[in-house]
């Protein structure tokens, strides 16, 4: 089933609104950008396509699939001690397809909430892990201590509770399958290396339920203002706008002729 891509949100509309992981995530960024992409649909301007990525996940995908076909477990998984293997469900490729993923209606929002998982696995207590790919280029190890990596975390866990509630039995543990291109070769030749590290993380989905209802008060009311954010500071992007919109007016006011 193809779901086309939503309407701008009309306050006290009847009809279920869809909202994707990625629009939980912006709430949690910035209030403003939130409200003027749902309310207004003016979106942040969006930056250059990560290819490469894009292409080492669907390898990713490839690779993992060979072992949900054969039911076991990925040498990554034994190598890390996960007694686990690829979930195969007759979704999973639903859950993986972008703008469809795994959807769930949210009664006290009136909202439809989804999002693209990579990979789900299954361990010896029939719970489901939620698994996401990463990939980059840096000459230290991958890790997930940069303060920016929030956004990785928060991710992972929307996909628990989107699982939990589909009735899912959903395991705390994640894991993060996190590539990591080599640079210390001496000649390209066609090839790229990478070496591949388990990040497991704790998620917790306690703090959705607040942050859901949070979005739908502000689909129905104004414009937040700028700064008005649960992370708090100033968004980049509103900071940018309101200066640009100053300097413009400053610069029109002192050289318009009449």
């Amino acid at each position: 089933m193809a779901y086309a891509r939503s309407l701008p949100y009309v306050p006290g509309q009847k009809n279920a609104f869809d909202l994707s992981r990625s629009k939980i995530e912006l709430f949690m960024q910035c209030k403003r950008c939130f409200w003027l992409d749902t309310r207004l649909k003016i979106k942040r301007p969006d930056g250059p396509p990560f290819q490469i990525n894009k292409l080492i996940d669907e390898l990713f995908k490839k690779e993992f699939d060979g072992y949900r076909l054969l039911k076991k477990p990925h040498p990554i998984m034994v190598k890390n001690h996960v007694d686990a293997i690829p979930f195969a469900h007759k979704d999973l490729n639903k859950w993986r397809e972008n703008f469809i993923g795994i959807r769930y209606y949210h009664k006290p929002t009136n909202i439809n909430f989804f999002g693209a998982v990579d990979d789900i696995w299954i361990n010896a207590n029939d719970e489901l892990i939620v698994v996401d790919y990463k990939a980059t280029a840096k000459k230290t190890d991958v890790s997930l201590d940069a303060d920016w990596q929030i956004t990785y975390k928060r991710q992972l866990e929307i996909y628990q509770w989107l699982l939990k509630s589909n009735d899912f039995k959903v395991s705390t543990t994640g894991y993060f399958v996190y590539a990591n291109g080599l640079s210390n070769f001496e000649e390209f030749n066609d090839t790229l290396h990478f070496k591949t590290k388990l990040i497991p993380y704790e998620g917790t989905t306690d703090w959705i339920e607040q942050v859901v209802l949070s979005m739908k008060e502000c689909l129905e009311g104004d414009i937040p203002e700028i700064g008005n954010n649960i992370m708090g500071g100033e968004c980049a992007f509103c900071a940018y706008a309101r200066g640009r919109t100053e300097l413009t007016l400053k610069y029109l006011k002192n050289n318009l002729t009449v």
